[in-house]
Parts: structure tokens; C-alpha cells; sequence
């Protein structure tokens, strides 16, 4: 029998990963290109780009069919978006089905085959899923501060430039950070880097450096920038804590999985206090940190739509294999 062949799309707010299989397990190409995220470059621009990304991974078949299109992007997070992205991307007409859902679910799938599961992704921003057996799931609208978000490596390089200007000016406590942000940067005061990256002189991206330099000062003892990562560690357990508990799983086995580029680095003193409260709060979970593409877990969700349950071990192995971080 001809195996069938499905396109999956992981598109967070900086690139886009996608990838053409088939139902035999192999990985037939991977292409990656700039966001599909609507929140960044709008609604037309995202469609438009995703159809051209998704025609370059067909590009090795172009004459098979595509029975199974899945697309986990950044920015579907309200489920009026979630709605309005599924019929603009089934009306493309780049394959026979479409799913288009929030790209939190793919790292999920990614981290986990397990059904019962929370994700919790910190990179430049912070949110949480939540997916359950029987198919309910728990979601955040995450639209920064207008829905209560707090944290993510973006907020945490700005705290880090704040606590610096506050030192060097008497407003705020004397912290290691006044002298690590104008060194990182090589600049005589924390007022002088402010300035440069007020006036351009440093590209606004470079403020994000600033992340790393707070755990390494964190890592030294310094009370301030301590707390700052502490108070990290606190949002990661709400957002635990509320994901699970809305889905009944607190005292249940299930499988808290930890992606994003803060995560991800396994700072000790992030993560060995984020495994602490996530023991304490269900000691029956399983903690992991991700450790595979986001991409593959859209994969191993086409092929889950496709099977209409998940799909055979041996399978999700071989996508597995195919698809390296």
C-alpha cells in the first residue's frame, strides 16, 4: 500500500520549520523560512508565506497528494484566532485536511507521547498548555501583561538593565548586574547603554543578551538578580499549577514538559527550584525538558490525525529519527 504522505509546520515568532512525510515514517525534506506568526507580520503575509514554505517541502513529490497539512504557529491563541487560522488555511487548498493550532502543542507532542501532559515553553515570552486524555485541553490567551503574563527571557534582559539603572542612579539596591550589563556591553555607565540603545547606537535585539548575564550573576549570589530568577521559577509554577488543575491532573501522573531557550538551558538555579515545586505540587509527575525540534512534535501530530489516535511507537521512533534538533 502507498504510504500517504502530510506536511507539518512549527511557526514561533522568529522562524518557521516544516516538513513533508509520509505514513511509513520517513522524513521526505525540511525547509525553514521566516514566521508564520499573524501577531508579527499579519494575517496575509503569514498565509502567503506559509504556502511557499509548504511548496518547497513538496517540491521532492509535487504530484502526490497531501492528505494531512499541520500547522502549529505562534499567535493562535484565542480560540475566535485559533478558528479564523483553520478556514484561511484550509481555504489555500494545500491539502486534503488542515489543523492549525497554537505552536505550544507541537513542543508538547514534541516533549511527550504521553496523553496526559502540561508544556511550559520560556523563551523570548512565557505560556502553558495543557492536553488530557480524553482530548481536553487548558490554554492561556498569553497576550503579554493585558492577560497577566509576567516573565520570559525578553522580560527577564529588561529587568536585568532595570535593576542595573536603579543601582547606578540610587533608586533601586546595589546589585552585581550595574557592572556585568556595562561591561557585556562595553560601556563606562548601565546610563550610557540605556542611551545607546535609546538612540539606536545598540540594536534594540541586543537587549535580550541581558537574559544570560542575569542568570550568571544570579549564579554568583547576587541577591538581586536572585530574586529576579526566583520570581521566574514562581510564574512556571502557576502556570503549572492552574494548566494541570483545571484539567483535574494535580494528583494524577502526568508529564510536565519545559521548552523554550530559558528552559531549555537548564540553569541550575531555574531549574533544580522549578523541579522542586513541580515535586511538591504533584509528586506523581514526570518532569523533562525538550530535547527534540518543535517541528517533530507537528509531525507526530499529522501522523496522530492521520492514524485518528497516536500513532505506533516504532513510528513516532523513525519520525524521531528523522527529524534532529
Amino acid at each position: 500500500m502507498t504510504a500517504v504522505l502530510y506536511a507539518a509546520a512549527d511557526g514561533g515568532n522568529s522562524k518557521t520549520d516544516v516538513v513533508l512525510g509520509d505514513t511509513d515514517g520517513r522524513i521526505l525534506s525540511r525547509v525553514t523560512g521566516p514566521t508564520t506568526s499573524p501577531h508579527a507580520v499579519g494575517l496575509p503575509a503569514a498565509l502567503a508565506q506559509l504556502a511557499e514554505l509548504v511548496g518547497k517541502a513538496r517540491a521532492v513529490a509535487p504530484d502526490r497528494p497531501l492528505a494531512q497539512l499541520s500547522v502549529y504557529v505562534a499567535g493562535a491563541d484565542l480560540p475566535v484566532e485559533v478558528e479564523r487560522l483553520n478556514a484561511e488555511v484550509g481555504a489555500l487548498g494545500l491539502a486534503e485536511r488542515v489543523t492549525v493550532d497554537n505552536d505550544l502543542f507541537a513542543l508538547l507532542r514534541a516533549g511527550t507521547a504521553e496523553p496526559d501532559a502540561v508544556g511550559v515553553v520560556c523563551g523570548a515570552g512565557i505560556n502553558a498548555v495543557g492536553r488530557r486524555a480524553d482530548g481536553a485541553t487548558s490554554r492561556f490567551p498569553a497576550l503579554g501583561q493585558l492577560t497577566g503574563d509576567w516573565g520570559g527571557g525578553q522580560h527577564l534582559a529588561a529587568l536585568a538593565l532595570y535593576h542595573a539603572a536603579r543601582d547606578e542612579d540610587g533608586r533601586g539596591p546595589a546589585t552585581a548586574l550595574t557592572d556585568a550589563v556595562r561591561l557585556h556591553f562595553g560601556r563606562s555607565t548601565v546610563e550610557d547603554v540605556s542611551i545607546a540603545l535609546h538612540l539606536g547606537e545598540l540594536p534594540a535585539g541586543r537587549l535580550d543578551e541581558l537574559s544570560q548575564v542575569l542568570f550568571t550573576v544570579a549564579a554568583a549570589g547576587d541577591p538581586v538578580a536572585s530574586r529576579v530568577v526566583r520570581r521566574q521559577a514562581d510564574e512556571i509554577e502557576a502556570l503549572v499549577r492552574v494548566a494541570a488543575g483545571r484539567l483535574g491532573l494535580l494528583d494524577q501522573r502526568y508529564t510536565v514538559v519545559l521548552g523554550g531557550g530559558v528552559l531549555t538551558a537548564r540553569h541550575p538555579q531555574l531549574h533544580d527550584d522549578v523541579a522542586a515545586r513541580v515535586g511538591a505540587l504533584s509528586p506523581h509527575a514526570a518532569l523533562t525538558v525538550l530535547d527534540a525540534p518543535p517541528v517533530a512534535g507537528a509531525a507526530l501530530l499529522a501522523l496522530d490525525a492521520l492514524h485518528g489516535a497516536p500513532c505506533p511507537p516504532g513510528l513516532e521512533a523513525a519520525v524521531r529519527r528523522g527529524i534532529p534538533l
